[in-house]
């Protein structure tokens, strides 16, 4: 079995893509065989640990000592300047915190082809486009399973992924291909960026993407 990544859900051998989200079980492979490298980093650092104390001696000198007086002088004359608390610590906190998430908010409206008008919002991370699968009990975020009388749509179509301030559409190998912008039929498994008024075909079922700024 092949454990995905993202959302822990154990495929069969030999899928490229997870059943249960339709993120690549490459990635997820990927990741878990690097983790086995940093191990023997810290091998090294716990040597560095035993020369510490063996140049401690050499320190203990009559110069060495009298030198350990203004030494000791310097932080009592900068506390009272208040030099010494750092002022760092709390800008890095908002910086985390922008970082986390995206500085919008992104939906795909259908325009044609089915439920004109209907909205399905989209999440950071990944996002399936497809079909409600009642074999393995698959929901996608954007089910597209009311839009597609005829099953042009597969049950695992595509995939958008919000990745900061970035939006990108890759087709998982659908039988029928997605298309952007009326553009050549996207590689599976090469995702494209797309912005705020793109058009996304999906079977027979035209999407607008809609990305509103977060205030």
């Amino acid at each position: 079995m092949i454990k995905c990544g993202e959302c822990g859900y154990e495929n069969m051998d030999g899928l490229d893509y997870c059943d249960g989200c339709g993120a690549k079980l490459a990635a997820a492979a990927g990741s878990t065989a690097a983790a086995p490298e940093a191990a023997p980093a810290a091998a090294p650092a716990a040597e560095s640990t035993d020369a510490a104390p063996a140049a401690a001696p050499e320190t203990s000198s009559p110069e060495a000592s009298s030198n350990e007086a203004p030494a000791a002088e310097v932080p009592k004359s900068e506390a009272p300047t208040g030099e010494i608390k750092p002022e760092a610590a709390p800008e890095s906190e908002p910086a985390t915190t922008a970082a986390a998430g995206a500085p919008f908010k992104a939906k795909l409206s259908v325009v044609r082809g089915g439920r004109k008008g209907q909205e399905f919002p989209l999440e950071d991370g990944n996002n399936l486009i497809g079909r409600w699968d009642p074999e393995t009990g698959s929901f996608p975020e954007v089910d597209l399973d009311a839009d597609d009388p005829e099953a042009k749509i597969s049950r695992k179509h595509a995939l958008i992924r919000i990745d900061g301030g970035k939006i990108t559409i890759e087709d998982i190998g659908s039988l029928n291909g997605t298309y952007v912008n009326r553009q050549p039929r996207l590689s599976p498994g090469s995702p494209a960026e797309i912005k705020s008024g793109d058009e996304v075909i999906i079977g027979k079922t035209f999407l607008k993407l809609v990305v509103e700024p977060i205030s």
